[in-house]
């Protein structure tokens, strides 16, 4: 693993570490890229806040943070500054009008609720609904056709326990549209390390019949993941399960 692209701070309320300690370890790890795509500020309408991202006004510091010490380490790795967003229809405007100035490298997609989040579905939670499972795949391809996104981190987060047959049918579409797209999934570590239900078993299997480009992401919440080669192992290990070739860098 030469590169990680899913990396967080502390902002976002559940991740602990400073930024310099995340990016020692990754050279430790031997990482030549590491971007910060940490939980994206969202202006939410009528001050709502969801509590595990980081505030508007931390933009800037984000920035100015991460600037420093990319001129700090430029001898010895790359390090790219981006978000981890959902596409909220409602706010996805107002969200990109806020970090466009600042000139993010990148963003990822990692959908954790649907509509705009406000008293909406969140996917970790379990449901057997197949309304709320097309919702999702509509939601993540309408994000995603908007060119924004680099790549879609842990796109089997949808806990469907319903029809089998239904979740290969929607997340087969999805994948079709991915990779007519050229949108890389990803094999999410933080996922693997605490025995979440995803990576899912029964997700892989239609990425190698679809053939969608794959990336591996530590999201990082604490330094050490981005040292872990045992850890950075297990996700090459689960693409091998599956023949899958990992795209070790992307184009940023």
């Amino acid at each position: 693993m030469i590169a990680n692209y899913h990396t967080h701070t502390r902002r976002c309320n559940h991740a602990v570490g400073e930024e310099r300690e995340y990016i020692e370890h990754a050279i430790k790890g031997g990482l030549q890229v590491l971007g910060f795509a940490d939980h994206a500020p969202m202006p939410f309408h009528d001050g709502y806040y969801s509590g595990f991202r980081m505030r508007v006004e931390q933009t800037a510091e984000y920035f100015d943070t991460l600037r420093a010490l990319q001129k700090e380490y430029e001898k010895d790795i790359r390090i790219l500054i981006g978000f981890e967003a959902e596409y909220y229809p409602n706010v996805f405007d107002d969200f990109l009008a806020l970090v466009e100035p600042f000139a993010p490298d990148y963003l990822i997609m990692g959908q954790h609720a649907l509509d705009n989040e406000v008293g909406a579905h969140f996917p970790s939670q379990a449901t057997t609904d197949p309304a709320l499972l097309k919702k999702y795949v509509d939601q993540i391809t309408a994000g995603l056709a908007t060119g924004k996104f680099l790549y879609q981190a842990h796109p089997d987060m949808m806990r469907f326990e319903g029809d089998p047959a239904v979740y290969e049918r929607e997340m087969t579409r999805y994948l079709k549209f991915c990779k007519e797209q050229d949108i890389p999934v990803e094999i999410n570590l933080l996922g693997m390390m605490d025995n979440r239900w995803y990576p899912r078993k029964e997700f892989w299997p239609l990425v190698a019949n679809v053939g969608n480009r794959v990336v591996i992401g530590c999201d990082a919440h604490r330094p050490d993941v981005l040292s872990n080669k045992a850890l950075h192992r297990q996700g090459e290990e689960w693409a091998a399960r599956f023949g899958l070739t990992v795209t070790p860098m992307l184009d940023v």
